[in-house]
């Protein structure tokens, strides 16, 4: 299968015509417009990032409850994944990407995305009583590296000073 942004883009508009068909919600210009930018942005996003890309660079002028009402129909498609990430809401695509997990630094606020064989090897092991997950996400909090060489700089210059 041919993995070209333009076929997965068209996979995905295929997959939300069917969600929007079963479930009885109207296909709009404006709901396709927003998938597609979507699926544009590489990483993370959040409402408001989505909003200035629209309204930059499509097509149609979206208002932000658009953007929420269809945002919320596209995770309920599971065509995207919401993450709360230092208490704000953030989300990525979810068609067609690989595994991985998200390192967050509790000082600076970035997100890492990493790719541990062992992680994905050690939950796809994990048996869980009278539960089938379907997905999941995990969480690593820590420093990264800047904010870690950082603070042992700050470290090595108050024993200096002392």
């Amino acid at each position: 299968m041919d993995n070209t942004t333009s076929d997965i883009k068209e996979t995905v508009k295929q997959i939300f015509t069917e969600y929007l068909r079963v479930n009885s919600h109207r296909k709009t210009p404006e709901r396709y417009a927003i998938l597609d930018t979507i699926y544009s942005i590489e990483g993370h996003f959040d409402v408001d990032e989505l909003y200035v890309r629209m309204n930059d660079q499509a097509k149609f002028r979206v208002s932000r409850a658009t953007l929420y009402n269809t945002i919320i129909l596209l995770v309920n498609a599971k065509l995207v994944i919401k993450h709360q990430f230092n208490g704000s809401s953030q989300y990525e695509k979810s068609y067609n990407r690989a595994k991985h997990h998200h390192q967050i630094c509790v000082q600076c606020g970035s997100i890492i995305e990493s790719y541990n064989e062992e992680l994905q090897e050690a939950m796809a092991k994990i048996k869980l009583k009278n539960f089938v997950p379907s997905h999941y996400c995990l969480y690593i909090y820590g420093l990264c590296a800047k904010c870690d060489r950082k603070n042992k700089r700050k470290k090595i210059t108050k024993i200096k000073k002392e």
